[in-house]
């Protein structure tokens, strides 16, 4: 493997560590050598003599010598001795002359590394030790395809270092690339633009991969350098005929493109545009439709819309200086690309279609700056209107119930399309409604025999002017009479002409979407409601054979049922009857697929509970409809909560418990129904929902799976606090004890918020409650909190956190509903213990969310206990502990005044200054000035400063004066 001389300097050990298949222990000893060869002054010159004389032929190895020699230069080139700098250059050109003699090139990920190498060394030496690195090159190089390989390859790793604006370079690299970049163009630029010239044309026929390689250099640099050393007739013409060549012309397509693409001047950028496609239009590439080749076709998509975009570009710039000749000469130029723009977006080619888009779009938002519309615009538009129209279809191969890449592709596309047709819509509604009422009223006339695709993209567009043509809260059917009489001719064609029946998915998933997007249009004409609500309810919606729709229309039916209940009065018992086995929970035992999942049921029962409370049928009626609909759910409950505890399988104890979770959530859903108007005492349904309760709460004290029922249950309370009101509250003493015992940071997390929410809505009526609830809830979160935990693991961390955080809350709570008994009646002791917590919390943990609670709790206890007739003992606490954290927390090195958290923190400190200051008057600045501020070193002239901010009657000036006093007390 290698040359006796150098054996003895390199580790051949080591050096067997580079195979990919070599074991673990010389793969160690590899890197080991690899850290050891990078750190030497000097031991890396190995590298060097191996890559200059070509020792080894191993291209590990010959990859690992380039990466030692590559951190040398990036890393300690500074470093090195002048003769070690010598060495790298004469090794680099030695390694690029062997390239020249070998018959078969290095592979090519060696090629990108030496090229790397070249490039870095470039960047380190062309200001001072090497400005003629692109002459050496070159005269070694001449026209040897082996050594015009490494030539490109190495200007486009030149290109990544200094120019590629995707790359971050700090700022001294940048100003570096800046100097390199001018002195490139004054002088090297030229002779590499002739390399260029004389490379594509030597090896246009010969080496096509090479003339791609240069191809894509000359569009890398193209960007930065003179542009007429390029956009001349020579270069053109050269480019133009490789346009013509199967293997070159994507490139050259590119290529054009990035010349076209260069910033400069309007009116330049217009003649170049203008010269370039004049001579595209007579070498014939206009001609789309007889280029067989799409994947060229794209390429050129992609040239069109460049210079399209250019072209507005143009125009948007002379507009906006007045230059009114060029601009009106330069909309010319655009108004002659868009037959080809129509071309191309209605190719059927969908990547050749997506390309024009954005010159599309933009030409569009010219349109809507002019002030009127000459008639051949107006043919414009509707030839665009047609091709997006077009465009919108599904093809045949679309795999609607299993869809993969190239659907969520054109999935994607039709987004584009969507924003065409938006954009549609602001230039000429007027059309855009004409255009589509043609097209819909063509395809529902001949739907039973027209495609699938065609009656769904009918519908489709049919349902885009609902956003296309906007209207306040989805009132499509009032004011422009031209618009609203189109449309409801439309939606009336819609739901009378059958098309519901059509047995495709997407146009049934399109008829109902359209019909809720448009749900205003049966206020207007409620004679509609019946034939619609029969296809929700049959097989064309709720029972159609795919799973896909079945879920969507159980969703869109709530959403139907919701805004129009006040018309379904008629119907209410019917419905209720047709969707009876819908609303069935579906028990694990069962082996039949249900025709909806639990998800789908949600919106089900939520209907369902809609109808019943909006019906206009009397309490006892409505009381019997809620009681059928919530009994069979109870029963159920009660039946799988006697079978969970005698199951032993953990799979058929967690489907159980998901079952179980489902009923309650389903009870749950049905209350949304309830309002202020309609709640659930004035519909008599209090009964059954404290039937619920007494059905669910027995799944708190079940063994099993305790997280899952004690998470719906605790969600079903939060409902029925809402909706029940007072009636709730006797259920709660007990779920609260059940929710107490054996509990996780989690379920206290969670169950906090359900105390706090019965606090603030029953204040004073659940005093009594809370005084008995509140230790034991303390105790727990206590225990909890003091829990070990291994140091590393970052979920307890977080979810202690998230704990620590809600039993803040729960105090601020409790002190701010004005029930300050509440914590004075947990006697002396507990009561110092839970205002500890409270300090630690404000000044011990780092965390900017909790200090903020803490700050408003402690200035929410001195307004309740600081004052004259306070609590007994409470100033001499004040002055103690809350005076002091009110300084020690903001002086912690964890308190960061950079970060708006953290600075809100401070404000709710200074609030509690000032509280302090309210209750306690003079004797607490007498205090600061005369014991605490002293205790911390403070001068006393700042001491006095800050005392008179504290006695000012504004608080604004408190907030920014305290800022600046920690400011400085951190320095």
């Amino acid at each position: 493997m290698a040359c006796q001389s150098v054996a003895v300097v390199m580790d051949e050990q080591a050096l067997l560590g580079l195979n990919p298949n070599a074991d673990a222990r010389y793969r160690q000893r590899a890197i080991a050598y690899f850290e050891q060869l990078k750190e030497s002054q000097d031991a890396w010159e190995v590298c060097a003599e191996a890559l200059a004389k070509g020792i080894y032929s191993d291209d590990h190895v010959k990859f690992f010598c380039f990466q030692v020699l590559e951190h040398q230069i990036k890393f300690r080139h500074c470093s090195l001795s002048a003769v070690q700098q010598q060495l790298i250059r004469e090794t680099l050109m030695k390694w690029l002359q062997f390239q020249l003699m070998n018959t078969q090139p290095e592979k090519a990920f060696i090629r990108n590394k030496a090229a790397q190498v070249f490039a870095l060394t470039f960047v380190m030496e062309y200001m001072t030790l090497w400005p003629k690195f692109f002459f050496d090159i070159l005269s070694l190089v001449g026209l040897n395809p082996h050594g015009v390989d490494i030539y490109l390859r190495t200007l486009m790793a030149i290109d990544a270092e200094v120019v590629d604006r995707d790359i971050l370079h700090t700022p001294e690299e940048t100003r570096r690339n800046t100097l390199i970049k001018d002195s490139m163009r004054e002088q090297s630029i030229p002779s590499l633009v002739e390399s260029w010239f004389q490379i594509l044309q030597t090896y246009q026929q010969s080496h096509p991969e090479l003339t791609c390689q240069c191809l894509e250099v000359v569009g890398a640099y193209v960007s930065w350098i003179d542009l007429n050393l390029i956009a001349n007739d020579r270069f053109v013409n050269l480019l133009l005929s490789q346009m013509s060549m199967e293997e070159l012309r994507e490139e050259a397509c590119d290529c054009l493109f990035e010349i076209v693409n260069k910033g400069m001047d309007p009116v330049d950028k217009t003649k170049l545009v203008e010269s370039l496609c004049q001579v595209l239009q007579s070498a014939g590439f206009f001609n789309v439709e007889q280029e067989e080749d799409v994947d060229f076709l794209a390429k050129f998509s992609r040239l069109v819309n460049g210079m399209g975009q250019s072209l507005v570009l143009s125009w948007t710039k002379l507009a906006k200086t007045g230059n009114v000749k060029d601009a009106a000469e330069t909309l010319q130029a655009v108004e002659a690309k868009v037959p080809l723009l129509v071309q191309l977006l209605v190719h059927e080619d969908d990547d050749i279609s997506a390309n024009i888009v954005g010159f599309c779009y933009e030409y569009l938002h010219v349109l809507k700056q002019l002030p009127q519309l000459t008639d051949q615009q107006k043919a414009n538009i509707e030839a665009i209107m047609l091709a997006v129209m077009k465009k919108l279809t599904y093809d045949d191969e679309y795999n609607f119930e299993n869809e993969g890449e190239d659907e969520a592709m054109f999935v994607e596309y039709r987004k584009q399309l969507k924003m065409l047709l938006d954009r549609l819509a602001q230039v000429s509604p007027e059309l855009l409604l004409e255009a589509v009422r043609r097209v819909f009223t063509n395809t529902m006339q001949n739907w039973q025999t027209a495609p699938f695709m065609e009656v769904e993209v009918g519908i489709r567009l049919l349902y885009m002017l609902g956003e296309a043509l906007p209207a306040a809260h989805g009132a499509h059917f009032s004011g422009d009479t031209a618009k609203t009489s189109t449309l409801q001719d439309m939606m009336r064609t819609l739901v009378s002409c059958g098309v519901s029946s059509y047995q495709h998915t997407s146009v049934a998933l399109e008829f109902f979407e359209t019909v809720v997007r448009y749900d205003k249009f049966f206020i207007v004409e409620p004679q509609h409601i019946p034939g619609v609500l029969m296809a929700f309810l049959d097989q064309r919606g709720l029972r159609h054979n795919s799973p896909k729709v079945r879920s969507r229309v159980a969703y869109l039916f709530s959403r139907f049922i919701k805004t129009l209940h006040k018309h379904m009065n008629a119907f209410v018992e019917d419905i209720l009857t047709r969707i009876q086995d819908l609303l069935e929970l579906t028990p694990p035992e069962n082996g039949f697929p249900a025709l909806l999942t639990s998800d789908d049921q949600l919106f089900m029962f939520e209907a369902a509970g809609i109808l019943i409370v909006n019906s206009e049928s009397p309490v006892e009626r409505k009381q019997a409809l809620m009681r059928s609909l919530l009994t069979p759910l109870m029963d159920a409950f009660r039946l799988l909560l006697t079978k969970l505890p005698q199951e032993t399988e953990e799979e058929r104890q967690t489907a159980l418990a998901d079952c179980l979770s489902h009923a309650v959530g389903f009870a749950s859903r049905t209350s949304k129904a309830f309002s202020n108007k309609q709640t659930v005492k004035q519909c008599g349904c209090t009964e059954v929902y404290r039937d619920c309760l007494q059905a669910f709460l027995p799944a708190l004290s079940c063994p099993v799976q305790r997280s899952v029922l004690r998470s719906s249950v605790r969600s079903f309370l939060h409902r029925m606090i809402i909706c029940m009101e007072e009636e709730v509250l006797p259920f709660v003493p007990a779920a609260s004890e059940h929710m107490l015992k054996d509990c996780e940071a989690k379920d206290l997390q969670e169950f906090i918020p359900l105390i706090s929410q019965i606090t603030a809505k029953f204040k004073r009526q659940v005093s009594p409650f809370l005084q008995q609830i509140f230790m034991p809830l303390v105790l727990a979160i206590f225990e909890v909190l003091a829990r070990p935990a291994e140091e590393n693991d970052q979920t307890a961390a977080l979810e202690k956190q998230m704990l620590r955080r809600s039993y803040f809350s729960f105090i601020q709570t409790i002190a701010g509903s004005g029930m300050n008994e509440v914590m004075a009646n947990q006697g002396a002791e507990n009561m110092e213990r839970i205002v500890f917590t409270i300090i630690q919390g404000a000044v011990d943990f780092p965390d900017p969310i909790a200090q903020k609670t803490c700050f408003i709790i402690l200035t929410k206890l001195v307004e309740l206990w600081g004052g004259k007739d306070g609590m007994v003992g409470f100033p001499d606490f004040i002055y103690k502990h809350i005076v002091p954290a009110c300084f020690l927390a903001p002086l912690k090195p964890t308190f960061d005044l950079s970060d708006a958290q953290t600075v809100l923190v401070l404000s709710e400190c200074a609030l509690t200054l000032k509280m302090i200051h309210l209750k306690r008057g003079l004797e607490f600045i007498q205090f600061l000035q005369q014991e605490y501020l002293p205790s911390l070193q403070v001068a006393p002239e700042i001491s006095q400063e800050l005392c008179q901010v504290l006695q000012q009657p504004d608080v604004k000036v408190l907030k920014n004066y305290i800022k600046a006093f920690f400011q400085r007390g951190k320095l």
